[in-house]
This record gives C-alpha cells, structure tokens and sequence, in this order.
C-alpha cells in the first residue's frame, strides 16, 4: 500500500481582520489512511475544511492535492476530492440508482460499470432500485459514500458523518469507511465529534486548538496502549483489610473503594506484588481491572477540558 501523502497542509493560516483564525499549520492526509480531525468548539476545524474545498480563500499557505495547488489549480485540484458533509441530500422521489445516474451526468465521464462498482463497493445491491424515501439514514449514508466515489476521488473529506445514525448505523459507517481505505487505497479525512468512533476508525489523529495543531500521532502512539502507570481496581472479599494493605505498601497514594472493590494508581509492574501482599493478609481477591486511557481522556487532557465541535 501506498503511503504518500495526498493531501497536503502547508502553512495554513486564515485571518479576518485582526483575528487569527488558523495559526501556521500543516499537515499531509496519506493514500490509504484515515486521519481524524479534532479540535474544541471553534479551534478552526470547520475552517480549515472550508478552505480545503475552496469556499474560503487562505490568507498564506498552501493546500496540495495530488500535486495541485487549491489556489492556483483549483479544478485540476479539487477533482481528485469527495466529500460528504453531515447527511447527504438525495432526491427521495428518485431510486438509488436515478440518484447516482443524475450525479455522473454532471462528471460526464461517469461509465455504466463504475456505477455498478461502486454500488457493490457500498453494499447497495439488493436496494439500489428501491426509491430513496424508503431507506434508513444508514442506507443514504451509504448511497452518499457511492456518489462521492463515483469519480474514483484520491481523498475524501468527512464532515460529523455518524451525525444521526444510531450505534449499529455508525457500527456500518465504520466499517465501510475501513474498506474503503483499505480496498480503494483512497486517503479519508473524517471530523467528528464521537472520540470513541475516532477512536476505532481512525489510523491518526491530529488535534487543533485555537487555530494551532498541537498534537499529530497515531492512534496507538496517542493512546500509549503500552503506558505502565494506570489505574487498577481489585475485587476483594475485604475491602476494609485491603485499604490498610495498600496504605502500608503506598503511604502517598490515594485509594477509592466501594463496598467490594478498591482502586489505586500504580505501575502496573507492581500488580503482582498487591495480589501477593493481599493473599499474605488472607484477603481473596476474585478480579483485577485495569483502567487505559481513552481518546477522550487524552483530548480532555490535552485540550484542557475544551468541549468538542
């Protein structure tokens, strides 16, 4: 697979009037990959995919695709881009398959097969001929992912596409969204709101603030999976026994517990040695949970507590 970047953010900054809106970033989006866009309620996210798409000029920077400038080559530009903002309108008079019809006669060098790809690409097969009032929100997202690859895009662009679905809706989203990545090779750039959904779609994410990107990683360096210091939660027989085990072996660390449980902040490296002291106490432990951190944990973290747009 190929890991060249398709789209690329090179010193992006938008001013309006005194006001810095976006501050000096870059990025790239790679072929095959998807990239999740976070930021607070008005980081710049919003404007950084308006920029993207040519609706609002830059006031420095560059934004490439595919070799081509968006401000210099914007049609040549833009023609390798596909995009679904929230939830895609259809003609709900017309079937699926009029709908895609409609919308490559406006490319109109859309063939009769790429149509049919991309339909079972999509998995739209058995209700590609049914009118589009009777489909579920999850039926016209798909039909929405098919028109914007019906010109074969190098990158599309994802503005809250879960917005509305329900879990076993977003639970398909995702796993086309994957698919597509993987079979197409195509590059997707996703903003969303729902970190847990980021959190198992996304290849990368980067985070925005203020106008400034502050932090770019992979999924798994951003979660730090591996990280040795965690919570950990001890099922006990004795609660009472076990709090006063804990407080000799960590005089500074503070204990929350309930009546069959005890947590503490550890390096999970001295699990063993707990579960050792505690059998010499006599007191039976009967389970053990361990607490990562989640994506939402890491932007609260990271962002200060900022909300998500």
């Amino acid at each position: 697979m190929q890991t060249k970047p398709v789209a690329q953010f090179k010193n992006i900054k938008k001013k309006i009037g005194k006001k810095m809106i976006i501050d000096d970033i870059s990025f790239d989006v790679n072929a095959g990959e998807i990239f999740g866009f976070l930021g607070p309620n008005g980081a710049g996210k919003t404007t950084t995919i308006r920029m993207l798409f040519g609706l609002i000029s830059m006031t420095e920077g560059e934004i490439i695709i595919n070799g081509f400038s968006i401000t210099n080559d914007f049609e040549k530009a833009i023609a390798s881009v596909g995009g679904i903002v929230e939830n895609p309108e259809m003609y709900k008079y017309l079937t699926g398959y009029q709908n895609l019809v409609h919308y490559a006669r406006m490319y109109g060098n859309i063939t009769k097969e790429r149509i049919d790809e991309v339909i079972a690409l999509v998995g739209l097969d058995q209700r590609i001929k049914d009118k589009v009032k009777t489909y579920s929100l999850g039926m016209r997202q798909r039909l929405g992912f098919a028109q914007a690859l019906l010109h074969k895009p190098s990158l599309i662009v994802l503005d809250e596409p879960t917005n509305g679905l329900d879990p076993a809706g977003i639970h398909e989203f995702r796993t086309h969204l994957r698919q597509l990545a993987d079979k197409e090779n195509i590059a997707i750039m996703v903003s969303s709101h729902q970190l847990s959904e980021m959190e198992l779609m996304c290849d990368r994410i980067g985070i925005i603030q203020n106008g400034k990107l502050i932090d770019i990683q992979t999924v798994n360096d951003f979660l730090d999976k591996d990280e040795v210091v965690m919570r950990v939660t001890f099922t006990v027989d004795n609660v009472t026994k076990a709090k006063a085990c804990l407080n000799k072996l960590f005089k500074d660390k503070e204990t929350l517990s309930n009546e069959v449980s005890i947590s503490i902040t550890i390096d999970s490296t001295q699990i063993p040695d707990i579960v050792t002291a505690f059998v010499r106490e006599d007191i039976r432990v009967s389970g053990i949970d361990k607490e990562s951190k989640t994506l939402e944990d890491k932007f609260l973290e990271i962002t200060g507590g900022s909300g998500i747009a």
